[in-house]
């Protein structure tokens, strides 16, 4: 069975996202996109607009020390959504982050329109980015 293109998508979006190659998140990602973060942290919201997520993305790197990374389980993908099962971590000012996540995006036209970012331990998140 042949792989559903837009798994290949955010497969190039994650690895696109560890280099930090803005040019292809920018080719992947809509501009009036809607990026809702569970938890209560610092970095927890809504992020809306390509501009604001990069901000985002900036402030996890920069909070992180550049350690934060994901790895992915699995992607299950259709033609309008696609969940990514993860596992995200990260080390910062002694604590250790080791999250089960799981990301589930709208896809259109071949962009990223709205994503949901949610932990297995929303408690864990939440304190390792305070």
């Amino acid at each position: 069975m042949a792989e559903h293109p837009n798994v290949g998508l955010l497969r190039r979006g994650y690895e696109a996202f560890a280099k930090g190659d803005m040019a292809t998140l920018t080719e992947l990602i809509d501009e009036n996109v809607v990026w809702h973060v569970s938890g209560r942290s610092p970095l927890a919201g809504e992020y809306k607009g390509r501009n604001a997520v990069f901000a985002w993305f900036g402030q996890i790197a920069e909070a992180s020390g550049g350690t934060f990374h994901i790895e992915i389980h699995d992607i299950l993908a259709n033609d309008e959504h696609a969940v990514v099962l993860n596992r995200a971590t990260a080390s910062r000012q002694g604590k250790q982050l080791d999250s089960l996540d799981t990301d589930v995006y709208h896809i259109r036209n071949g962009k990223v329109v709205e994503a949901w970012t949610t932990s297995q331990d929303p408690y864990l998140n939440d304190a390792f980015w305070s």
